[in-house]
């Protein structure tokens, strides 16, 4: 696996194959003591041996969300230099490589794309009902639900992302766009039906 280094960084990363035969002083297991995350690592882990600007190597054991091989695994540089992204079975985590214990657990669960948007600033992730956006401060925007149960990133052009969500009442793709820089959205396949009287 290739790091993806859209954005300029302050580390340099192995990702490793099996635990090391040495391991490193400084060890951190992502997610955190989450409820109900009790045994993500059953599931198998993503391993990480990363040299930060500052402070020393560290292990970073990122646990996967899912084993389903169809869910993105795979290494990201951030906006922000010091951090980096690692998506490990469709799970993503924010990891500040100069304070290693800081780190953001995105919510999506599942990520089922990631895209680095360098002229934005800003790093994406889809789900399978709303994107999310990264930028150098953190989380930027989410959009409101775009489908009910799948969407597809089609195209960017200049600061507008360009996509289509699934409509349960119609079972039609239905075409969104959406600002990068706001998260505000138009169209999209997800409108609540009508409350009965």
């Amino acid at each position: 696996m290739t790091p993806t280094l859209e954005f300029p960084h302050s580390w340099s990363i192995e990702v490793l194959q099996s635990a090391p035969l040495i391991a490193p002083a400084r060890q951190f297991t992502y997610p955190q003591q989450i409820a109900g995350e009790e045994d993500a690592l059953a599931r198998g882990a993503l391993q990480l041996l990363i040299r930060p600007a500052t402070g020393g190597n560290f292990l970073a054991t990122c646990a996967l969300g899912f084993t389903d091989k169809s869910m993105p695994t795979g290494v990201y540089s951030c906006p922000s230099p010091h951090q980096l992204c690692a998506v490990a079975g469709g799970y993503a985590y924010i990891i500040d490589t100069l304070h290693p214990e800081q780190s953001t657990h995105i919510p999506l669960k599942p990520v089922v794309e990631v895209r680095a948007l360098p002229a934005q600033s800003l790093l994406i992730f889809a789900g399978f009902h709303t994107i999310l956006a990264w930028g150098q401060q953190g989380q930027a925007w989410e959009t409101q639900r775009l489908s009910w149960e799948g969407l597809r990133i089609t195209s960017i052009e200049d600061n507008i992302l360009h996509g289509t969500g699934w409509n349960l009442l119609t079972d039609k793709e239905v075409p969104f766009t959406v600002d990068l820089l706001t998260g505000n959205h138009q169209g999209g396949g997800f409108h609540q039906p009508p409350a009965r009287s």
